[in-house]
């Protein structure tokens, strides 16, 4: 057994590492190299890693979202949010519900049932910010678009999240034919935001008062992975979004500490071999074979997802008075979608009767593998238009 763990995990570090550097030869971002390099090695191509080994390893993406989460949230100083004002918020709300209200009239135009149609509009809703983070990061981009992309892309999963409380509830009762309750479709998403934007919050401050304690950089960096560990643990264990309690984590510590860049560089210094194992089991769990079982609904899941993202933002950022280099590209910047998105699809799957649960999650499965390979090369493409990633990056 530790034998396959150390074989596997070895096999994921090396095969990730040279498929991103082969790809890297052709511009692609190392994102897209990691997630193809699992493709290729698991269950659906090559079966180097089985289906087995990538389950065990759950616990990576655990840890690796927390950490993508806390980083994310390191980014949102308050003083760079008061630049752009009420505009991230009415992006992130336009964003979101058009691609909510445009998926589920394409859905209803193909003939699917109102509960079914409104439960996938909601989940089209959600964003992926892991992949996104890390085309900014390999190349170092910064502008406009950037500033307004990284608190959007943090917001949203809070929209999502409550959208689809309400979306699933309503999916679920007019199936089922129960009677509705107003706790269960918006105030038990709401109290799960609060409580985890505050444990996030309460964890920050505490962290900010005991650094005087910390005498040097690996006493900080190994007193706040164990917290980032903590926090992820107790997410989960009061079923709380582990993504808005380490974003809320990372904001506390660099709105409030003064020496929130030791933190950070601690942090980083373990991250990216974390993120690469992250996205090569990413890669390794997509299913192929999904590809084949959702065809027309699930190309137009699709194309109606990236209209209503784009079409969203542009619309979001002109209110906002922002850039035209943000108002054409923030939505491409957008496209990801993941982790929420098949957690909620999985929720769909539990709570909405068959066959519409199943189809949702089949559907969302199969457009994880599109959006998860051409979303970061998208997003690349958004950055050089608007000219925020420099030519001695690329």
């Amino acid at each position: 057994m530790n034998f396959e763990i150390l074989l596997h995990l070895g096999t994921i570090l090396l095969v990730g590492f040279i498929v991103a550097k082969i790809l890297g030869l052709f511009k692609f971002p190392e994102v897209t190299g990691y997630l193809i390099a699992g493709i290729l090695i698991g269950p659906s191509v090559l079966g180097l890693i089985p289906e087995e080994a990538v389950k065990s390893f759950d616990i990576i993406s655990e840890v690796a979202l927390a950490f993508i989460a806390f980083s994310i949230g390191a980014e949102l100083k308050f003083e760079d949010l008061k630049k752009v004002g009420t505009a991230i918020f009415v992006i992130t709300v336009l964003e979101a519900l058009v691609a909510f209200f445009l998926v589920t009239v394409v859905m209803l135009l193909l003939g699917q049932s109102f509960p079914f149609s409104l439960a996938i509009g909601s989940i089209a809703c959600a964003t992926a910010p892991a992949a996104t983070l890390m085309v900014i990061k390999q190349y170092k981009a910064e502008g406009p678009l950037v500033r307004t992309l990284i608190p959007v892309v943090a917001l949203d999963d809070g929209v999502c999240i409550i959208a689809f409380g309400v979306a699933s509830t309503l999916a679920q009762n007019m199936i089922q034919g129960g009677a509705f309750s107003m706790m269960n479709m918006v105030g038990k998403p709401i109290i799960q935001i609060l409580a985890a934007l505050a444990l996030g919050v309460v964890a920050g401050i505490i962290m900010v008062k005991s650094m005087r304690f910390m005498k040097n950089q690996g006493q900080i960096q190994v007193a706040f992975i164990g917290v980032i560990f903590l926090l992820a643990a107790i997410s989960l264990r009061f079923d709380l979004s582990s993504l808005l309690t380490m974003m809320a984590f990372g904001t506390t510590i660099c709105n409030t500490s003064r020496e929130e860049v030791k933190v950070f560089n601690a942090i980083e210094v373990i991250t990216p071999a974390i993120f690469l194992c992250f996205f090569v089991l990413s890669g390794a769990d997509l299913d192929l074979a999904s590809l084949t079982k959702v065809g027309l609904l699930g190309g137009a899941y699709v194309i109606a997802r990236v209209i209503g993202k784009a079409l969203g933002a542009g619309i979001g950022a002109k209110i906002g008075k922002l850039p035209k280099t943000v108002q054409g590209n923030l939505g491409f910047c957008l496209v990801p979608q993941a982790g929420v998105a098949i957690g909620l699809s999985l929720i769909a799957k539990r709570i909405i009767p068959a066959p519409h649960g199943a189809v949702i999650r089949d559907i969302i499965l199969s457009a994880t593998v599109i959006y998860e390979l051409v979303g970061p090369l998208l997003t690349k493409m958004a950055l050089l238009r608007a000219g925020e990633i420099k030519k001695e990056n690329l």
